[in-house]
């Protein structure tokens, strides 16, 4: 039995197989998944040869702490923002032996929302060291906590086969 919904545990698998035979591995940063990203991985047996490190920077303090986001961006943008995910996916792979990163920071409510920023908007992004670079902004909706942040889970890891191709 998986912790994760079928479809999430075989994404997760195909990147666990795809990376383990390319050599690749991957690192993970989240905020509103708060380490659901790193535990799909890791539920695949196999997954100590692919997944490196996992940082999980719940607070902006966190995102700057662990991985160098500046305080201007989250001054300017905010921690849910296209930049902050940006940055945080650039730290991730700087800060880790990882070939490939994802990066997530949004709202999953039910709380936190407001009209600019509403329950539901994620903002993603991952980035290889071969030099390509995704950004999604997500709008989930007010689906619920658990929905959004499995949503987040599923796009995020597509990213991250899709950084990594």
């Amino acid at each position: 039995m998986s912790l994760f919904p079928a479809d999430i545990e075989d994404q997760a698998r195909r990147i666990i197989m795809d990376f383990t035979a390319r050599g690749l591995m991957a690192a993970t940063a989240e905020s509103c998944t708060g380490g659901l990203i790193a535990g799909a991985l890791t539920e695949i047996s196999g997954s100590s040869a692919v997944v490196d490190r996992g940082f999980v920077t719940y607070t902006n303090q966190a995102k700057m702490d662990m991985l160098g986001v500046s305080d201007a961006t989250l001054a300017t943008h905010g921690a849910v923002s296209k930049e902050t995910a940006l940055q945080m996916v650039h730290g991730a792979l700087y800060r880790s032996q990882a070939s490939v990163a994802v990066a997530v920071t949004g709202i999953a409510g039910p709380g936190g929302g407001s009209a600019d920023k509403p329950v539901g908007l994620v903002h993603l992004a991952a980035k290889s060291r071969a030099g390509k670079l995704l950004h999604r902004e997500m709008r989930y909706g007010d689906i619920g906590r658990t929905e959004v942040r499995l949503a987040t889970v599923r796009t995020a890891l597509e990213m991250l086969a899709e950084a990594a191709s």
